[in-house]
């Protein structure tokens, strides 16, 4: 039976941490301050943004939220993040996606400034990344790296197969796998014989997107298994990309779905705030 890597034990942990760190920051008359903008009342975004502010509010890190209507104007949002930009006591900023229809989610995104992009989606913290330098890393793959580390799994020398090619997950998640030395493949829905490359995975990271994609047929015996996806299943229950009843009799070690990547991405997203006010205050 397959190792569970607990991300809920895990994110606990880095959130600890943090809170030491936030503490001695305010000692040195430093305030972590986190900006988050949401336009409209999307349930899901509205349950991660509330995710968000819990985390902020354990950890110490004072929040800003910014609920603007759905027929909120584009001018105006980018007035917005020019506004917080410019604010010294704003250490990061964050556009709750996805944005309403017509606006122009790419725009929005490069106009945060690369210093306060705690989300890791601009495209100077994607360039610095892919050149291996020091920069935002997108939260979630930034979590399953942690996951591996804090769980004593080698990455270094290790065959690592990302099923998606997203910006948000699957590039990125490539770029840091390939930084700490695994060799790295990636599987996206042109790729030929999909099953014959994951086979051959000691880690496999499943962001494809598909409920229940990844059944035992995908995974080499011993794998370490770990699944970005979240979905709902006929019953109305959280699951996977990855099919887990049939995944955990094969890997050695496994990341549930919820309890697995989901609750790291919150606690890197507190970590990059954190390192933003250092950054910037130059600590």
């Amino acid at each position: 039976m397959a190792m569970l890597i607990d991300g809920k034990k895990i994110s606990a942990e880095i959130k600890e941490e943090l809170k030491s760190e936030v503490t001695a920051l305010k000692e040195q008359g430093t305030e972590v301050t986190l900006a988050v903008i949401q336009i409209g009342n999307d349930p899901a975004s509205t349950v991660y943004v509330g995710n968000k502010k819990k985390a902020c509010e354990f950890i110490g890190i004072r929040s800003l939220a910014y609920e603007l209507p759905e027929d909120t104007s584009e001018e105006k949002l980018l007035a917005l993040v020019d506004e917080l930009n410019a604010r010294e006591d704003v250490n990061g900023i964050l556009v709750q996606l996805p944005l309403p229809e017509g606006m122009d989610e790419d725009l929005i995104l490069r106009r945060i400034s690369p210093m306060k992009d705690v989300d890791g989606f601009h495209p100077m913290n994607v360039g610095l990344l892919n050149i291996g330098q020091e920069g935002f890393v997108s939260c979630t793959p930034a979590g399953v790296i942690e996951l591996l580390k804090r769980s004593g799994i080698e990455i270094e020398g290790k065959e690592c197969v990302v099923l998606g090619r997203s910006n948000i997950v699957g590039k990125p998640m490539a770029a840091l796998l390939l930084r700490e030395n695994g060799t790295v493949t990636i599987c996206h829905s042109r790729t030929k014989d999909v099953k014959s490359i994951t086979k051959r995975a000691d880690i496999l990271v499943a962001a494809v997107g598909k409920r229940g994609f990844v059944t035992a047929d995908y995974i080499k015996e011993g794998a370490v298994v770990i699944d970005v996806g979240i979905h709902r299943n006929e019953m109305n229950k959280l699951c996977g990309d990855v099919v887990f009843e049939e995944a955990e009799k094969k890997a050695s070690a496994i990341t549930p779905v919820p309890g697995g990547v989901g609750p790291m991405t919150i606690a890197m997203l507190m970590s990059n705030c954190v390192k933003a006010a250092k950054m910037q205050k130059g600590i």
